[in-house]
């Protein structure tokens, strides 16, 4: 089993060689905007292009809550876009996290990291604006990543 590893520093710019996958978490409305995301907008132009393309072509594809989708970067570089919230605001159902489908999504970014042979490089998914807990993401983590001998690198930013 590989170790969480966590450390400070930019998501977007991952400290590793080899090939890298960059996780993050969506919500199912179609909306990007505020968060991460824009930092992930600013690096890159595709992420955002093939969300909101996936979004608008959803009738057709498996876009939904727990639903994974790589997005090439770079070479070794891909950014996965992991639907993991309903919805944007806190309302009386809560937060916008859906830990079931963030679980889903996670146990799908193993498989494709296994599958390329890359490490996971990673904000603390789904505890941003989707309001999440990281005391019950990080096991989700490290389950459905670690377990599977995935090396992952948690990034808190400066």
């Amino acid at each position: 089993m590989k170790a969480l590893k966590v450390i400070k520093g930019d998501a977007t710019s991952p400290q590793a060689s080899g090939p890298k996958v960059i996780a993050h978490c969506c919500n199912d409305m179609g909306g990007w905007g505020k968060g991460f995301v824009l930092a992930l907008s600013k690096r890159w132009p595709e992420p955002e292009a093939d969300y909101r393309r996936w979004h608008r072509e959803r009738s057709g594809n498996d876009f939904g809550l727990g639903a994974l989708r790589l997005v090439a970067v770079r070479p070794d570089t891909w950014v996965a876009n992991l639907i993991g919230q309903h919805g944007t605001r806190r309302g009386s159902a809560g937060p916008p996290i859906r830990y079931d489908a963030v679980a889903k999504g996670l146990m799908a970014l193993g498989d494709e990291a296994l599958r390329l042979r890359a490490s996971v490089h990673m904000p603390r998914i789904g505890c941003g604006l989707a309001g999440g807990k990281w005391e019950r993401i990080e096991p989700l983590v490290v389950e459905s990543l670690c377990a599977r001998d995935v090396p992952v690198t948690v990034y808190d930013f400066d």
